[in-house]
């Protein structure tokens, strides 16, 4: 049974006006928040991944009280379980102290694989995943647009522009995944009830 923990992250709405405080960060009590769209790509995979065998998929994220709808969103996806990490003190947290609390939280889970999205639509650095995966002592694999898994092995294809690699992985680890994935797919009516 593969478990897989996915970390995801609640984002201000990119179609929304948005603005900056005065300590220059995106103002995020103003607008409208949401699962970030990238990270929907990896619990659709992740999801994939235990559809194929068996297996189980934990949403995690750090966030506001508002954070609870990017976990919802999750679950109504077809996530097994959520878990949110409320604290003040991280709030405005560069990617470095948001790796930190992500690979502690994380530590505290049962998993076989970590997935991720590629980047947030708020920051789009790119970074965390490999962040935690150092933190947690683990290898990555990024930005895949294919993710099979076999066993304890994970092969995911990363396809650039000029060429496509393939790359295979065994034991714990940490997979971002891309948008080139496929659609993730729309919330059931009764994942909508069940993760009321």
């Amino acid at each position: 049974m593969t478990k897989i923990v996915d970390a995801v992250k609640y984002v201000p709405d990119a179609t929304a006006d948005r603005t900056f405080t005065s300590d220059n960060t995106v103002d995020r009590e103003g607008v409208d928040g949401l699962l970030s769209e990238l990270d929907e790509y990896a619990v659709e995979q992740a999801l994939q991944v235990v559809e194929a065998g068996e297996g189980e998929v934990t949403v995690v994220t750090v966030g506001p009280e508002d954070a609870a709808d990017a976990v919802r969103k999750a679950l109504q996806m077809g996530a097994d379980a959520g878990v949110h990490v409320v604290d003040d003190a991280v709030a405005g947290s560069d990617a470095f102290a948001t790796s930190l609390v992500l690979a502690k939280a994380i530590e505290k889970l049962e998993y076989d694989l970590v997935f991720f999205g590629m980047a947030s639509t708020d920051a789009g650095m790119g970074v965390v995943p490999t962040l935690v995966a150092a933190r947690l002592g683990l290898p990555a694999v990024t930005f895949a647009s294919e993710v099979t898994v076999d066993g304890d092995t994970v092969k995911i294809r990363r396809d650039g522009d000029a060429a496509t690699q393939e790359i295979e992985a065994t034991g714990k680890v940490v997979v971002s995944v891309t948008d080139q994935t496929g659609e993730a797919r729309y919330p059931s009516f009764k994942g909508i009830m069940a993760a009321k």
